[in-house]
C-alpha cells in the first residue's frame, strides 16, 4: 500500500479542485471531501461505516488522509 510521504503520493490519493465543493481537497476520482472523513470520526463513526457509505473512496485513500494528517500536527 502507497502512503503519502511526498507530494507525489499525496497527489495520487487527493484531489482539489475549484469547481467541486470549492477547492476543498478530496478523494481523487470523487467528489467526497477528505473532511467527511474526519467529521465520522469526530461523531464516533468507524472507518468501516465511512468506506460502507463512500464506496468510491478506498482503504489506501483513507489511510493516507489519516497518516497525511498526523504528519501535518508533528
Amino acid at each position: 500500500m502507497q502512503t503519502p510521504q511526498n507530494d507525489n503520493a499525496v497527489h495520487q490519493l487527493f484531489q482539489s479542485d475549484p469547481t467541486v465543493l470549492d477547492g476543498s481537497p478530496t478523494f481523487l476520482g470523487t467528489q467526497v471531501a477528505v473532511q467527511k472523513l474526519f467529521d465520522y470520526l469526530a461523531y464516533g463513526r468507524s472507518l468501516l461505516e465511512f468506506l460502507r457509505d463512500y464506496p468510491g473512496v478506498t482503504l489506501e485513500q483513507v489511510m493516507g488522509a489519516i497518516e497525511s494528517r498526523e504528519i501535518a500536527f508533528q
